[in-house]
């Protein structure tokens, strides 16, 4: 009777649950404070209005970011390859104590100190000075760029910090608001900001794109430019130019402090695509502007998460998956081609040893007992057994040799033909060292052992024609002694011994 009654007042309070809820949510107690920076979980409307952009700020901001990625990423990858990252980072701290100054006159005539036309043209004639100032020390001095790149980002930032103490004691204006610049302040961009931005950053992407050809050899040699004619001055000040205007109109965005990441980490992860400077500028524009989309769109769905450190952590984390799954220069790819090269070696190895046991036992012409024991391999490099074995197993799915006995192997045919050519390539080496590079003839098998594996065709067919060796066929003679332990010998145990290492 009693659960009776309980679902009874239940299902009678039923149709005043939403207003029951709505009066729960007015009441004092369960409004959030505006003071609340505590992050929680977006419900999907959250995630539908920024996916669907239908704030009219989340617009202005995501499109805003956007641009400022792409010429930030494209500018930042002549920057990267000419060796001037950090002249980004020296200069948005140099643009500190110009926007102080441009604040403190334009109050002093009357202006509103804070229209973003007159903070952005101080802080750009600031930042130029700060360029001209790296300039001056590093040609008029002896100090090294990166000695010149601490003065300036030190003592400019600090005349700013010293500029904004002044502003903030000023009876004309207040300064809030222009710390913005330092943090950066994504959220308070407005239409005539993004419009600013994209004029501006598409701008700079023009110019780069139509001095493609000239700024490329300036990064690559900047000798060369000047020997055929280039005005290699010139060009770095337009590209020093540049940079300066991305870092400008980036100020608003993730402030002078972070600033300096969307000019290095998008050309950074770039690199590890590619090998081209075309498409390391393409993959650059793409993740700057992937950077400042996702950034600035996980700051809407999350609002209490600061827009430019948001940026920043997602150009960040392509940065990462970049460096470890890039295809060209990647870490795993690059421990894919050292794996390769080593089992490359070690079959190389493997099938040299047999071909010079043959070789010093007079076998080669002897084709019915072209057997060699495993445990004469052990005394010509410092094999262990379980290695050899590991190596000789793939050697025979390979189709190379044959294992007879469980402890002698005989090469086939294939195996054959590929272990004369690798004595071959490997004593067309050792002539060349000791012909050309005076090496002596005692020491250069372990010089050409270290070089013999990574050698192409057409570096081998320099060599023959050099060394007057008319076909490859034919097997140069070894031009030392092959040394090789008696076959009566213990040669159970490997030895630390390598001839040919």
């Amino acid at each position: 009777m009693r659960l009776f009654v309980i679902v009874f007042l239940l299902m009678s309070l039923c149709p005043y649950a939403p207003l029951l809820a709505a009066n729960g949510a007015n009441s004092p107690g369960s409004q959030r404070s505006i003071t609340d920076r505590s992050i929680s979980i977006p419900e999907w409307k959250d995630w539908k209005r920024v996916f669907f952009l239908e704030d009219y700020n989340t617009r202005i901001v995501i499109l805003g970011t956007t641009l400022l990625g792409m010429s930030a990423g494209m500018i930042g990858s002549f920057a990267l390859l000419r060796k001037r990252a950090l002249m980004g980072d020296a200069l948005s701290h140099a643009t500190l104590p110009g926007i102080a100054l441009a604040f403190i006159l334009a109050t002093s005539f009357g202006m509103n100190g804070k229209t973003l036309p007159v903070l952005l043209s101080g802080a750009a004639i600031s930042g130029l000075l700060g360029i001209a100032s790296i300039l001056m020390i590093r040609n008029l001095t002896r100090l090294k760029e990166d000695a010149a790149l601490g003065i300036v980002l030190s003592v400019f930032f600090g005349a700013g910090v010293a500029l904004l103490g002044i502003v903030q004691q000023m009876q004309t204006g207040h300064a809030a608001g222009l710390e913005s610049f330092i943090y950066g302040k994504t959220a308070s961009m407005v239409a005539s900001d993004a419009w600013l931005i994209g004029s501006a950053g598409l701008t700079c992407m023009l110019i780069s794109i139509f001095l493609y050809k000239e700024l490329t050899l300036l990064c690559f040699d900047e000798g060369f430019a000047h020997s055929r004619g280039f005005p290699v001055v010139l060009l770095d000040m337009i590209l020093m130019g540049l940079v300066v205007v991305v870092t400008i109109i980036g100020l608003q965005a993730v402030g002078l402090i972070l600033m300096i990441s969307l000019l290095v980490i998008p050309p950074a992860a770039a690199r590890f695509w590619t090998e081209k400077i075309f498409y390391l500028s393409f993959v650059a524009t793409i993740l700057g502007a992937l950077s400042g989309m996702v950034g600035s769109a996980m700051s809407a769905i999350f609002p209490n998460l600061p827009s430019g450190a948001m940026i920043v952590l997602v150009a960040t984390s392509m940065f990462l998956v970049s460096m470890v799954f890039g295809v060209p220069r990647g870490i795993l790819i690059r421990k894919l081609r050292r794996y390769q090269l080593n089992r490359k070696v070690d079959r190389q190895h493997l099938l040299r040893s047999i071909y010079e046991y043959l070789e010093a036992h007079n076998l080669l012409t002897d084709q019915t007992n072209q057997l060699v024991p495993i445990k004469d391999l052990y005394q010509m490099r410092s094999w262990l057994p379980a290695d050899l074995h590991s190596i000789i197993h793939r050697a025979s799915q390979q189709d190379l040799l044959q294992t007879v006995d469980g402890n002698q192997i005989r090469l086939t045919p294939l195996g054959l033909t590929e272990a004369a050519r690798i004595v071959h390539e490997h004593r067309l080496w050792e002539l060349y060292l000791i012909t050309y590079a005076d090496v002596a003839s005692s020491k250069v098998d372990r010089d050409a052992d270290a070089i013999e594996h990574v050698l192409e065709p057409e570096v081998i067919s320099e060599l023959e024609t050099l060394l007057s060796q008319q076909s490859s066929t034919d097997i140069l003679p070894s031009p030392h002694t092959l040394e090789l332990k008696p076959e009566n010998s213990d040669a159970s145990a490997p030895d630390s011994r390598r001839p040919g290492s």
